[in-house]
């Protein structure tokens, strides 16, 4: 796809664009794609590699390695008449590939926070890949930005199910309200639709900070220029009688 078609996002690129136009109202009013850096955290196992090779190839490698530093992948979706082009980077969740993950952070647009729902710690790590995402990407409006919870492994027998939904929309309550869904990338349960869920979060928190914007802008014709006075005369009748 040429570089021509392509409309950052926030993350990705300035928030104001050519001539002061806000980026996401630049993409309302054309046609080109818009292109958002999604960024899937969490522990190793819990299954990043496999939901990002669900979603972009219908792909599902139950032997799939652990990923060593970053990889990503690129897919469009169509949703509501827009096409956005999803660069998907699935990261290394092994504590030592900390140094060489972070630095991806920066610029991203959405960030998937995963946990498998038969794995307790990974659920219980969530809060600290969240704090690490928000460090490192250098994130202004941490309480807002576009997280999704992902509870993924959902297709595991309910006896080996360690996390519950009721436990995972607690944390939400908790932690800004992010939406929150439980996928399978083994039999392909939501994948998609955590990818949707990804894409609305951030036209939601598009729209809000254009809201936000759009109330600090001044209008100078409005503006009354300050009464000048001579350096000569006093601006007191009074005292310029004297």
């Amino acid at each position: 796809m040429s570089s021509n078609n392509v409309v950052l996002g926030r993350g990705s690129g300035s928030r104001i664009g050519p001539g002061g136009t806000p980026i996401a109202q630049k993409r309302l009013n054309t046609s080109k794609n818009v292109l958002l850096k999604v960024v899937i955290l969490g522990n190793g196992g819990v299954g990043k590699s496999c939901l990002m090779n669900r979603f972009v190839s219908n792909h599902f490698d139950q032997h799939s390695f652990h990923t060593i530093g970053v990889e990503f992948l690129n897919k469009d979706l169509e949703i509501n008449g827009e096409t956005y082009t999803l660069q998907i980077w699935d990261t290394a969740g092994q504590e030592r590939f900390k140094s060489l993950r972070t630095p991806f952070y920066r610029g991203s647009d959405v960030c998937l926070l995963t946990y498998a729902v038969n794995d307790k710690n990974s659920f219980k790590d969530v809060s600290m890949w969240c704090k690490e995402f928000l460090t490192y990407a250098d994130v202004k409006e941490g309480a807002t930005f576009p997280f999704i919870l992902v509870g993924n492994k959902a297709d595991i027998a309910e006896e080996d199910r360690q996390v519950s939904k009721e436990e995972a929309q607690v944390w939400c309550k908790e932690n800004g309200n992010p939406s929150f869904i439980e996928t399978s990338a083994k039999d392909a349960t939501n994948v998609e639709l955590a990818f949707r869920m990804a894409v609305e979060r951030w036209t939601k928190f598009e729209e809000k900070m254009d809201r936000h914007y759009e109330t600090e802008v001044v209008d100078l014709r409005s503006v009354k220029p300050p009464e000048r006075v001579s350096c000569c005369f006093s601006a007191n009748p009074a005292l310029s009688e004297e």
